[in-house]
């Protein structure tokens, strides 16, 4: 089996920054996109910033220049660096990956747990 276990959410300040972390574990036999979503109350889940295998990124409008998304293959690690992180930032943050368990098998998503990540002042 797999798991993706996500670290580093937290209270902070408007303008300030935090940077979130999540590391595949398990069955792995390559990794394809690794992505960060998040989920504010009473709103849909959202695409934040994704990263391929071969290092291209995409970003939601409302986050592109404040966030960078970066990934290590060598470790099975993407993060998530947030600066000047804004009230309507507040959401708890999932990590993704699509993740093949076997040269066989097909590929599938993988989801974090979920870490809160409240901007508040």
């Amino acid at each position: 089996q797999v798991q993706l276990v996500e670290s580093g959410g937290g209270l902070v300040q408007p303008g300030e920054s935090l940077r979130l972390s999540c590391t595949a574990s398990g069955t792995i036999f390559s990794i394809n996109a690794m992505g960060w979503y998040r989920q504010a109350p009473g709103k849909q889940r959202e695409l934040v910033a994704s990263v391929t295998s071969g290092g291209s990124t995409d970003y939601a409008g409302s986050v592109k220049g404040r966030f960078t998304i970066s990934r290590d293959n060598a470790k099975n690690t993407v993060y998530l660096q947030m600066n000047s992180l804004e009230l309507e930032d507040t959401a708890v943050y999932y990590c993704n990956a699509n993740i093949k368990t076997g040269p066989l098998w097909s590929s599938r998503d993988f989801w974090g747990q979920g870490t809160q990540v409240t901007v508040s002042s």
